[in-house]
């Protein structure tokens, strides 16, 4: 039976299914086909309409099946809405041994996420930053080293477990197997950003249609994510209230004339603008269109800037910041983005998952492209001997070889 890995970006706007081949040197996979398909089932990143988003899951893994050619069971998932947390935990444990073996960086992981989560969440990941063995600080690997304390670092991400309950249930009466289930901007961010980034410094913002989600990277490890209530549909609102045209074409406007900023807007520019109910349309000046827009996009910012000063690490990010997501294509998108950050900016694709078709490029589709790096690393895992467990798949491994597959 042909080995296929398959991931499942389940956004507010769109499904995307990619189906790839891992590669036989092991480190990434072929992309053999892919679906997208519009959703209107979740809101804010939430599935509030089952029917509609199995029906999305359904259009978009079938016709992934159909351009690569393979059947799909099962997916690796991805998660994004605003129930969404991460907090950073602390733990220490005597070596056994007077040598740091395996068993005691289990240990260690298992001390540091013992902290009070509500019944009603679910662990999602655990993601080490750093340990230190006595007062060794830093170390990264500490499998082998002297000494009788070890002290771990972790960030911990969990989510709203009836929320993770209904995405699953979409999954599986769209015939779907949800491996696991990841947190989308991490997926980003393994398809987007480069080593020296993660380990410079550098916050990832997934701008995309109900939530934004962020991940701020120091020292290679995550230190901080978030996700806001807001992205690209809060935009599409805000031009047909204020323009006082249909939804459809406010979404058309935006993509085709929509700025982030004036600063970039010529002043004789115009748009044309579509009239509701039948009424005639009317020529406006493109100004006013970056006049509704700008304020929302600096509101997002705004507040994704306050999440990355909670990092702790604000001023530690010498790679600047990246954006993902559609809605980071806005012309204009970039200039705002350094301007409130204070930050260089660069906008994501999908460069780190070889053979990614050429429409699929794009910052929209990072998410997709990671979750599926995210499946091979795991694959990969597997066959060195990994355990997967759990009903959704969680993977208790070794913390080298989760870092080394995942980031």
């Amino acid at each position: 039976m042909r080995n296929v890995l398959t991931a499942l970006d389940v956004g507010t706007s769109k499904v995307c299914a990619l189906v790839a081949e891992p590669a036989p040197e092991g480190g990434g996979a072929t992309v053999l086909g892919y679906g997208v398909s519009p959703c209107t089932g979740l809101r804010k990143g939430v599935v509030v309409n089952i029917e509609a988003t199995v029906e999305a899951i359904r259009a978009a893994v079938a016709e992934a099946e159909k351009t690569s050619g393979v059947r799909v069971g099962a997916a690796v998932v991805g998660e994004a809405g605003a129930h969404i947390r991460g907090l950073n935990s602390h733990g220490i444990v005597a070596v056994r041994g007077g040598e740091v073996s395996a068993r005691d960086v289990e240990r260690v992981i298992d001390a540091a996420r013992a902290v009070a989560i509500p019944l009603d969440r679910q662990v999602l990941h655990i993601l080490p930053q750093q340990f230190a063995v006595d007062d060794q600080e830093g170390v990264r690997d500490p499998v082998g080293m002297a000494g009788v304390r070890l002290e771990a670092r972790i960030h911990i991400v969990t989510a709203a477990q009836s929320y993770g309950q209904n995405l699953t249930k979409c999954c599986e009466r769209a015939n779907l197997t949800p491996l696991e289930i990841v947190f989308e901007p991490l997926a980003s961010a393994a398809a987007t950003l480069f080593p020296e980034e993660r380990e410079l410094g550098v916050a990832l913002l997934d701008v995309g249609g109900g939530t934004t989600g962020i991940v701020v990277f120091h020292g290679g490890a995550v230190m901080h994510t978030a996700v806001l209530p807001l992205g690209g549909n809060h935009l599409t609102s805000d031009v047909a209230a204020g323009l006082r045209t249909p939804l459809n074409e406010a979404e058309r406007l935006k993509l085709s004339y929509g700025v982030a900023t004036n600063s970039v807007v010529g002043r004789d520019q115009t748009v044309q603008v579509p009239g509701v109910g039948g009424r005639e349309p009317r020529v406006i000046a493109r100004r006013i269109l970056g006049e509704i827009i700008e304020p929302r996009m600096e509101e997002i910012f705004t507040m994704a800037a306050r999440e990355v000063m909670r990092s702790g690490v604000a001023d530690s990010l010498a790679s600047g910041l990246v954006l993902v997501g559609g809605s980071s294509l806005l012309e204009g998108t970039q200039e705002l983005a350094e301007r409130i950050f204070a930050l260089p900016v660069r906008r994501g694709l999908p460069i780190n998952l070889k053979g990614m078709p050429e429409e699929l490029m794009k910052p929209a589709y990072t998410a997709a492209a990671g979750l599926l790096l995210h499946a091979a690393g795991a694959t990969r895992a597997t066959s060195n001997g990994v355990v997967w467990g759990g009903r959704l798949g969680r993977l208790r491994s070794l913390v080298s070889d989760w870092m080394r597959d995942f980031f």
